[in-house]
């Protein structure tokens, strides 16, 4: 998203996850690509390592086109949903989390069950997570920069 555009609903939702996340010590990053087809709305970092998933949904059509969130399961610790308070919460899968938010903040109103990741799939994501934050980073001071991938 550039300074000029209009955020979409999902990325106001999105801030306000990644704003109440930073009160639990986690970081976060945006549209995060764990694995080819798939795209993530916010992935979590937390202090020990965890790695929540949180997928932010505007609405009952939404939620409804999404028919990839199952495969994000194996990518993180924990799966939330993100939603405002007036989404039809008893279309989510109740085996998962939910966080209501809006631009300013978010509350989680139920917590994920935790599937811990094995090892090898936690260092893979850490190094995702940290590959990711580094390039939006450095896009950002340094927006007309081409990264190697992109020639």
């Amino acid at each position: 998203m550039n300074a000029n555009s209009t955020p979409r609903p999902g990325q106001l939702l999105a801030r306000g996850v990644c704003r109440h996340l930073a009160g639990y010590d986690f970081v976060t990053v945006e549209e995060l690509v764990p694995t080819a087809g798939l795209r993530v709305d916010v992935m979590a970092l937390g202090p020990r390592g965890e790695i929540w998933i949180v997928e932010c949904k505007s609405g009952k059509a939404d939620f409804q086109s999404d028919q990839k969130w199952e495969g994000y399961l194996e990518w993180c610790d924990r799966y939330f949903w993100a939603v405002d308070d007036t989404f039809p919460t008893e279309l989510l899968p109740s085996s998962t989390g939910l966080i209501f938010a809006d631009s300013y903040g978010a509350e989680i109103a139920r917590m994920a069950p935790e599937s811990k990741l094995a090892a090898p799939r936690r260092k893979v994501m850490i190094q995702k997570f940290a590959r990711h934050a580094a390039i939006r980073w450095h896009a950002a001071r340094d927006p007309g920069l081409t990264f190697a991938w992109e020639i």
